[in-house]
Order: structure tokens, then C-alpha cells, then sequence
């Protein structure tokens, strides 16, 4: 009984060593931590200094040009240069006295007294409008860099869909061997749009890559066969569920845009908006097929089957055709038709045709 006790006070007193090392140890750290911090907060006063006057030497910027283009006077030139400065040397002083109150607040205190109204005890930094940006150990809001006086190129996210199917040659599309309603395309990527004179946004120039799909479904129990080359369609010797025939194509289209805008002038800078505008375009695109694919569903003696055969289609490797989109706002009616055909080397040609909605979101 005494050894077990003897051993028992020994784990004891063990722990506690061990637990007032590690005590002493994260006092330590904490010190140190703090120390960091400060250093950072002293760096950042000379970042915040550095920043405001180049965002003065930005705004001074846009006002020459505003005066170079006869938008104002000389002297409300001058005013507005003044004003700036004194914005500026304003934000200094304010901005340097929060970072002086925090370096204050760490000296006087230990590790852990101080807390921000984000929970975390940590982190050194201020909040401007709601936006935080981490630079030297100071939150800065993104929104507060200057914005460029003229900004002539922008970009969107641009998302299509619809209807998809194939023109044959010697046949109407009524007579189409694909499903309308079942034939789809779809389309995603990114384009820039280039205002195209100086003063004016009436024409624009719109580029971008997109990823295109373009699927096909045969009618009739019908799925597509490779004999020498030709491709054609034959029937399928079970009941098909499904038969479709997708091509994945990397394509690079080029727009001219045009429809009218309304420009928006603001103190440094001005912008061109299509917010609520109708707008037409009309161009084409080249680019590449990087894949063709045929799925098959269908049953035998009641089992469901799945195939799925890549390749071997004979499909065009460069693809090139003219689109056009009439919108307003962001939505816009889309058609696309392919000059190359979908298929090489072929006795009858074919060539892809899409109608449908596209979404261009800045």
C-alpha cells in the first residue's frame, strides 16, 4: 500500500513539474508573440504613410487627365487637387493613431487582455467599411485603393445553354434525324470586353475562351457507327433508353458589340455601364475538339447496360463558325452555327447549329 502511494505522489508531483514548464513556456511564447506584433504594427506606420500618398498621386493623376480633356477648370483642378491632400493627410493622422492605441495597448498589457470585437484574440488589425485587407500586421479595406481613371477593358463570366442540332446537307433541319428537344448544348467561360474608341462605348470588342459541348441525340432507336471512315446512323439490334453523341470543344470566340451606354462620371474617375441596355453582337470563334464521346443505355433480359465509347468518330479536329446575341442587361438570346463540319471526309456534310439563352455576369 505505501509503494502505491509513494508512486501515486510522485505521478503528482511529476504532472505539476510538467504542467508549470509548459505554463512558463507558453508565457514565454506569449511575450514573444506580442513582440511580433508590435514589430508588425511599427512596419505597418511607414506602410500607411507609403499607401495614402500613393493613392494621392493616383487621384492627382485622374484629375490631370480630367483637366486634359477639358472636363474641368484649371481652377476646380486646383481645388479638388487640395481637397485630396487634405483627405489624405487626414487619413494618415487617423489611421497611424489607431495603430499608435494598439502598440500602447500590447505594451501595457499581457498576452491575451486585449481582444477585438472578431473573437479573435490573435489577430492585430483594423476594419474599414466592413472589408478587411491584411498588409504589415494591418487590415486595410480593398475598396479604399484609388480606381483607375479610365478603365476601357472589362470582363465577364459568361454562361450559355440550349437547343442543339445538325444541318445535312440535301435536307431541311425539319427533317433533322436528331431530337430537338433532346439535343442540347452547353457552354461556360470567361470574356474581355475592349471599348474600341476613346470617347465613345457605342462599339466594343469582346474576347474570350470558352468551353463548348454540342450533343446530338439520335431519333428512331437510332446511335452512331464508324464503317471506313463514314459515320452514319444505324439501328440499334436492343431498345435504347438513351443515345447520345457529345463533342467537347475549346473555342475562342470574338465579338463586336454594339448598343448604347450610359456613362457614369465620379470625382477621379469615370465609368460606362450596359446595366438595363439592349446590346447586339455578332462574330465567330476557332478553336479545337478535345474530346467525342457516345453513351448508350439500354437493357438485355431485364439487366440495364451502359456504354460509353470515346474516340473513334471521326469528328473534326479544328472547329470554327459564326455566333450572334441580341440581350438586355445580362441575358441575351444566343445562336451559334458551325462552318466546319461535325464530321471529316464525309459523303454528306454536317454541320452543328445551337439556339439559346447566354448569361454574360460581370
Amino acid at each position: 500500500m505505501q509503494t502505491i502511494t509513494k508512486i501515486l505522489v510522485l505521478l503528482v508531483v511529476s504532472f505539476h513539474v510538467s504542467l508549470s514548464q509548459a505554463q512558463d513556456n507558453d508565457v514565454e511564447k506569449e511575450s514573444v508573440n506580442n513582440a511580433e506584433k508590435i514589430e508588425r504594427l511599427k512596419e505597418a506606420r511607414e506602410a500607411v504613410k507609403t499607401e495614402e500618398r500613393d493613392f494621392l498621386k493616383a487621384e492627382v493623376e485622374a484629375i490631370d487627365a480630367r483637366l486634359d480633356k477639358g472636363y474641368i477648370t484649371p481652377e476646380e483642378a486646383d481645388i479638388l487637387k487640395r481637397e485630396a491632400a487634405k483627405k489624405r493627410a487626414l487619413n494618415i493622422e487617423n489611421r497611424l493613431s489607431i495603430i499608435d492605441n494598439k502598440i500602447a495597448l500590447l505594451q501595457r498589457n499581457e498576452e491575451g487582455y486585449y481582444t477585438n470585437d472578431d473573437k479573435e484574440p490573435s489577430k492585430i488589425g483594423i476594419t474599414i467599411d466592413g472589408e478587411e485587407y491584411s498588409f504589415a500586421g494591418i487590415n486595410i479595406n480593398k475598396k479604399n485603393k484609388p480606381r483607375k481613371y479610365d478603365l476601357r477593358t472589362t470582363s465577364d463570366f459568361v454562361l450559355a445553354f440550349g437547343l442543339n442540332n445538325a444541318i445535312i446537307e440535301g435536307q431541311s433541319l425539319d427533317d433533322s434525324p436528331y431530337k430537338f428537344g433532346g439535343s442540347r448544348f452547353f457552354e461556360i467561360g470567361w470574356a474581355w470586353k475592349n471599348r474600341v474608341f476613346e470617347n465613345s462605348n457605342f462599339l466594343r470588342l469582346k474576347y474570350g475562351v470558352s468551353l463548348q459541348i454540342n450533343g446530338l441525340k439520335p431519333d428512331d432507336n437510332q446511335y452512331f457507327v464508324n464503317q471506313d471512315g463514314q459515320i452514319s446512323l444505324q439501328q440499334f439490334p436492343e431498345t435504347l433508353r438513351k443515345s447520345k453523341l457529345a463533342m467537347t470543344n475549346l473555342v475562342f470566340p470574338v465579338h463586336f458589340e454594339f448598343g448604347p451606354s450610359k456613362r457614369y462620371d465620379h470625382d477621379t474617375y469615370f465609368r460606362y455601364s450596359t446595366q438595363n441596355q439592349f446590346k447586339f453582337g455578332i462574330g465567330g470563334y476557332g478553336g479545337f475538339n478535345i474530346g467525342t464521346r457516345q453513351k448508350l443505355k439500354y437493357s438485355i433480359d431485364g439487366d440495364r447496360k451502359k456504354e460509353k465509347q470515346k474516340g473513334g468518330f471521326n469528328t473534326s479536329n479544328l472547329v470554327y463558325g459564326l455566333s450572334a446575341y441580341m440581350a438586355f442587361d445580362d441575358m441575351a438570346v444566343y445562336v451559334k452555327y458551325d462552318l466546319s463540319p461535325i464530321f471529316k471526309d464525309q459523303a454528306i456534310e454536317q454541320r452543328n447549329i445551337s439556339l439559346g439563352v447566354r448569361f454574360d455576369m460581370d
